[in-house]
């Protein structure tokens, strides 16, 4: 799977996320662990791309994402930062550049 695929479909999970009450508590532990992963692997495309300012942007999403040390947020605050997110994963998707 290439990283623009990637992008989009994590993309499409965060806004999915957004209207909290839909999904059971499982699918956000699901959507932790597939956004951090994804947000490493992003964040390395960016690296090797040499836009550093991403992979940084990248980096802080991977560590708020994470599934092993949780941060725990208002639901308004998860939202929000879902719907931020989504739009990061949707620009990444055409933002990477191969060397």
């Amino acid at each position: 799977m290439n990283i623009k695929s990637l992008a989009t479909i994590v993309g499409i999970m965060l806004v999915l996320a957004v209207p909290v009450g839909w999904w059971p508590y499982g699918y956000y532990i699901l959507l932790r662990w597939v956004v951090s992963i994804s947000a490493v692997i992003i964040a390395n495309g960016f690296y090797k791309s040499g836009l550093k300012g991403w992979m940084l942007v990248f980096g802080a999403v991977a560590f708020l994402f994470n599934p092993i040390v949780p941060i725990y947020l208002s639901k308004e605050t998860w939202v929000l930062i879902d719907f931020v997110s989504a739009i990061l994963f949707f620009i990444s998707a055409y933002s990477i550049k191969r060397k």
